[in-house]
């Protein structure tokens, strides 16, 4: 008994658990003597724990070995769906019982344990509504708010709702710009931004910062009022910062206002961090305020050669998919309508693409990256008429061989515009119809599938040998870029390139080109290797540094964060030799 105690307590998540628990757990313990050769798991999600205690095992996808398991590893919940797990030699392993139920703290064999902000309904931080027509006087309204102890009200505007706020009341009023008899549709915004009663605590902050407004009015499904939610009720810093510095942003007047807007952007990243605010969430809100900024260069910086042409700024990569990194390049292109200014002719074109330069220097000033690989607003591969892009994608999909046809084809893919959604769009949607054939598929595939996760150890994780980062892993292409690719293939193959990579993960599974256990694998790898990547960068931040790169020192973590990384590996391992046999048949008719 004593000795199960010993060896499971130097092994994680066991070694998190205090000595009468872990007693509880060695008690309920069997010892399983497996011959070489013997199944451990067969498919499916095992219903309970396996460690091995000597010996070793081999994961297998068909039957092709893709990992193997050594004394101390875990093999239960959270293991890649449908694995098949045998015996490699003779194998000793121990069987163990679900042992939440017999734990007085079960929460510490749970990593990111409780009911995160991010996932509960803002219904309970719903605010009463102070309802007030347009006609109503300032003053009337202001008496009301007041006595209701609240912050706002609702006017009946017609067929829209609108909204005053204290802050109108305060740059109005206070200023004599509007008096206290006036109506108080003076004052209103009208149509409120709204939200869904059914939406999070998470997607009200970020439609918040999206739009850099302190209240949202709550509707039903009918679009009717049923309250309100305040910036103020979500509390922490993973509202005020973002906030601030959005405020900030949108009040820049001229290009170092802007500049000094965007210094505040690393301490907001490691405020939100030290919060313990939740990685996919702090790179949602941090896409926000970077699309601000953007916006607001836009209006600050003059762009003559547009003016009267109707046109869009793209972004493209982690921006548009929302999950951006400290280190990562902003990746922009640009749209416009046919004819350019100027005629069809080249000169039109080159003066939109000079003029797109200076707004990019104006980024740069601000402290943004541009694309050192050229994915940028004024390389003519990535500004073009919109009749252009369509012809490109057209090209990509007849010659999927030609120079750089996938990796555009990819880029375009993950793009999103910041203005004129409509024109924008057309890069997004010349990829969906143009770019579907199986033969295109075929070939995008094995481009994402060229990203392998490093596997096929045991002790350690395979690392660089010599050079500068020498004893170190580089989590980007081995761990985010496997599971980014392979959802953007899923992407384009559905026809819907929208989303973040986790959701266009579970819209894969939505259409069946994944299994649901493969999309909740990749997406929990995704947000596993996602957060390292962010802590790990935001750690240069926090003592006012740069993130140099992605690489990380496995010795430099904890147990527990290689354990878990490196069954992050093989999960996503396991998946990509799934898709890359299945893929195929999972094509949506």
């Amino acid at each position: 008994m004593q000795e199960l105690v010993d060896f499971l307590g130097g092994q994680p998540p066991f070694d998190a658990l205090d000595p009468r628990d872990l007693a509880r757990v060695a008690a309920g313990v069997e010892v399983e003597h497996l011959a070489a050769g013997a199944t451990v798991t067969a498919g499916g999600v095992p219903a309970c724990l396996w460690v091995v205690r000597s010996g070793a095992l081999e994961m297998l996808a068909g039957d092709r070995v893709v990992d193997l398991l050594g004394p101390g590893d875990t093999i239960g919940p959270g293991w890649p769906p449908a694995a098949r797990v045998r015996a490699r030699e003779d194998s000793v392993c121990l069987r163990v019982p679900d042992p939440r139920a017999l734990l007085t703290a079960p929460e510490r064999l749970v990593r990111d344990a409780g009911l995160r902000r991010a996932d509960r309904p803002l219904t309970r931080l719903v605010r009463p509504i102070v309802w007030c027509d347009a006609t109503d006087r300032v003053r009337d309204v202001a008496a009301r708010i007041g006595a209701a102890g609240l912050s706002c009200a609702l006017v009946r505007a017609g067929d829209h709702t609108g909204i005053v706020t204290d802050l109108d009341f305060r740059a109005q009023v206070a200023t004599g710009r509007v008096g206290p008899d006036a109506p108080v549709r003076a004052l209103a915004t009208v149509p409120a931004l709204t939200v869904g009663e059914d939406a999070t605590q998470e997607q009200g902050l970020l439609r918040m910062v999206e739009h850099g407004v302190h209240h949202l009015v709550v509707v039903d499904g009918a679009g009717r009022p049923t309250g309100v939610l305040r910036a103020a009720d979500l509390a922490g810093a993973e509202v005020r910062d973002p906030l601030l510095v959005r405020s900030a942003i949108d009040n820049a007047s001229d290009v170092g206002e802007l500049a000094a807007a965007c210094r505040l952007l690393p301490a907001m990243l490691v405020e939100l961090c030290d919060d313990a605010v939740p990685a996919t969430r702090v790179g949602a809100v941090h896409a926000a305020v970077l699309d601000a900024a953007i916006r607001r260069a836009l209006r600050l910086q003059p762009h003559p050669a547009l003016d009267g042409v109707r046109h869009s700024w793209v972004v493209l990569g982690s921006l548009a998919r929302q999950e951006p990194l400290p280190l990562s390049d902003v990746d922009t292109a640009l749209v416009w309508a046919d004819p350019p200014p100027g005629g069809a002719g080249p000169d039109g074109a080159d003066r939109i693409r000079a003029d797109a330069r200076e707004v990019l220097r104006v980024l740069q000033r601000c402290g943004f990256t541009l694309c050192a690989n050229g994915a940028n607003a004024h390389n003519p591969v990535f500004s073009r008429a919109r009749s252009g892009w369509v012809a490109a994608a057209r090209g990509w999909q007849h010659d999927p061989t030609q120079a750089n046809a996938l990796l555009l084809s990819a880029m375009v893919a993950d793009s999103r515009p910041l203005t004129d959604p409509e024109l924008g769009g057309a890069l997004s949607l010349s990829i969906r119809s143009h770019t579907r054939t199986s033969q295109f598929l075929r070939a995008l595939l094995d481009e994402a599938l060229s990203w392998r996760p490093p596997t096929g150890f045991i002790r350690d994780f395979v690392v660089h040998h010599s050079g500068e980062h020498r004893g170190q892993l580089d989590l980007k292409p081995g761990g985010l870029t496997p599971v980014v690719a392979l959802a953007r293939w899923i992407a384009i193959a559905a026809g819907d390139a929208s989303g973040t990579t986790v959701q266009r993960l579970h819209r894969g599974a939505a259409l069946g080109l994944l299994t649901t256990d493969e999309a909740d694998t990749l997406a929990g790898g995704f947000e596993n290797v996602y957060h390292l990547l962010l802590h790990h960068e935001v750690r240069a931040l926090r003592g006012g540094g740069t993130p140099s790169s992605t690489f990380i020192a496995p010795k430099d973590l904890d147990s527990l964060t290689r354990r878990h990384l490196r069954e992050t590996f093989r999960a996503i391992a396991f998946v990509q030799s799934r898709v890359d046999r299945a893929w195929l048949d999972r094509l949506p008719g």
